[in-house]
């Protein structure tokens, strides 16, 4: 299949009003697709690659696009995912300069349209509607067999491309083989974000347990035996990176088992290192040992997918809980069950004062949805704000095309005078806020380049973040994690903005 046909295609979706409408249009190009363009086109309707990442950073992308497009499109799916493999393997001296050099060759071929497109996807930026849930159903609807059958063989493969591939090859007995087998991971279950604890508690009613939202690293240990294996909420295998984890597991008390669950890095007084403290331990260059001793990893499992030869994904959350419990009670994250409200309350701000982010609030009847963001999980975090200044804007893509989208942020700077960078967002943006800032931002604009248009900073926006972070990306040395846009602050001035100093002593 030529390429073209996938841009024109998730062009056309993002277009689509309806999710009917954007399913029928998937469905339709599913079933041009040749069985061995399945694997490639899945990930790519995604916003993604068969590859992974492979090592392009955003200057690299966008010097390696040509002036011009290519005038008539020839690039076929099998032409771009030879050329990612070739990218992804690429490494060792001088392998930046090749990279760059296979993605224009790549560009060059390709017409404006299609680089456009393949430039959204290494960017992450493609928002096109086609979402995971949308894209399931569209491969039910090609393949002519009930979504929650393709949901669950993908949640047990772990993916959806092979499942694509079987159900519209050999229909549903091709998802037969498709089953939760000891070291083949499963997409996790995911949660829903409620504004605070009342939201959630009136969400699942009574029947719900309580346990600590950690911010670590999510964790699916598989064990057979003595052999344990872990991957991380990607499915990607880091086993030797986490040796206290795998030496925990292998004294469980069970033969098989596959747990979920997350790591994180502690303090002395069991409070918690910051995310990015913890995520040192899964560089791509580690000294083990070492940082085994500097930083060691604690475990917390809060849920039992599979245990000597009996499946617990269709088992209700308090079975699974219970079973846990009984071979992992000292791994086991601190839970609270049909707790009052009183009793919840007192639970997050203990939580809370034990420096973790929140609560995850679960109800007691639901089964592993592997892969789903539904309402059985819902997360409680309590965000921090901070007022901070809009320093710059770089347009949008997609459907923001046209728009002064992703806002670069920033504190003043008492000692040195102006302003210290923070990030970025286009988070949090409706599109009245987006059509209002692009005509503030261009009355504000001070100069531009062929991404950002620079302002004087002179806007006041309300930020809300759940975290700090060390950057050495910005001059001030720390980076906002997860900031969204909550609203602009007309009553204030840029000097009554937040300043770094704030932060450091969040960081703190």
């Amino acid at each position: 299949m030529l390429l073209d046909e996938i841009v024109r295609t998730s062009s056309d979706v993002a277009s689509a009003s309806g999710r009917l409408a954007k399913i029928g249009l998937l469905a339709g190009l599913l079933r041009r697709l040749t069985p061995a363009d399945v694997d490639i086109a899945i990930p790519l309707l995604s916003g993604e690659l068969r590859q992974g990442r492979i090592g392009l950073g955003p200057a690299t992308i966008w010097a390696a696009r040509p002036p011009v497009g290519a005038q008539a499109a020839t690039l076929t799916l099998a032409d771009i995912d030879e050329t990612f493999a070739r990218i992804a393997g690429t490494t060792g001296a001088g392998s930046a300069g090749t990279r760059q050099t296979l993605l224009g060759g790549l560009l060059q071929r390709a017409t404006t349209p299609e680089q456009d497109f393949l430039m959204r996807v290494l960017a992450g930026e493609l928002r096109q509607g086609a979402l995971a849930g949308v894209l399931l159903e569209a491969v039910a609807k090609a393949s002519d067999i009930r979504s929650a059958t393709i949901r669950r063989a993908a949640m047990r493969a772990g993916a959806l491309a092979s499942v694509a591939q079987a159900a519209l090859l050999h229909g549903e007995a091709g998802l037969s083989s498709f089953d939760v087998r000891i070291f083949n991971p499963v997409q996790p279950m995911l949660a829903q974000s409620a504004d605070n604890l009342d939201a959630a508690l009136d969400t699942l009613g009574g029947e719900l347990a309580l346990e600590w939202k950690l911010d670590g690293a999510r964790i699916q240990v598989h064990k057979a035996g003595d052999e344990v294996r872990v991957f991380t909420r990607n499915l990607r295998d880091v086993t030797t990176a986490v040796p206290e984890v795998v030496d925990v597991c292998r004294a469980l008390p069970v033969k098989e088992a596959i747990f979920d669950g997350e790591v994180i890095a502690l303090r002395p007084d069991d409070s918690p290192h910051p995310f990015q403290t913890t995520m040192q331990r899964f560089g791509r260059r580690l000294d083990v040992d070492r940082l085994r001793v500097e930083l060691p990893l604690t475990p917390f499992l809060f849920d039992l997918l599979y245990v000597d030869g009996e499946s617990f994904l269709d088992h209700p959350q308090a079975a699974r809980m219970a079973r846990l419990t009984s071979v992992a009670s000292a791994l086991v994250v601190p839970s609270l069950i049909r707790p009052t409200r009183e009793q919840a309350t007192q639970f997050l701000a203990d939580t809370l004062e034990r420096g973790h982010e929140g609560l995850m609030a679960k109800a007691l009847d639901a089964s592993y949805s592997a892969g789903r963001r539904g309402q059985s999980w819902i997360k409680v975090k309590v965000a921090r704000t901070l007022d901070l200044v809009v320093l710059a804007a770089e347009w949008g893509h997609g459907r923001r095309r046209g728009m002064l989208s992703n806002l670069h942020l920033g504190a003043r700077d008492p000692a040195g005078g102006g302003f210290v960078m923070l990030g970025k967002t286009f988070k949090g943006l409706t599109d009245e806020m987006l059509a209002w800032q692009t005509t503030r931002f261009l009355e504000l604009e001070t100069s531009r380049d062929a991404h950002t248009v620079y302002l004087r900073p002179e806007l006041v926006v309300e930020i809300a973040f759940n975290d700090l972070q060390e950057s050495p990306h910005y001059p001030g040395g720390l980076a906002l994690r997860f900031a969204r846009v909550k609203g602009y602050r007309s009553d204030k001035s840029a000097s009554e903005a937040d300043t770094i100093d704030t932060l450091r002593a969040i960081r703190r």
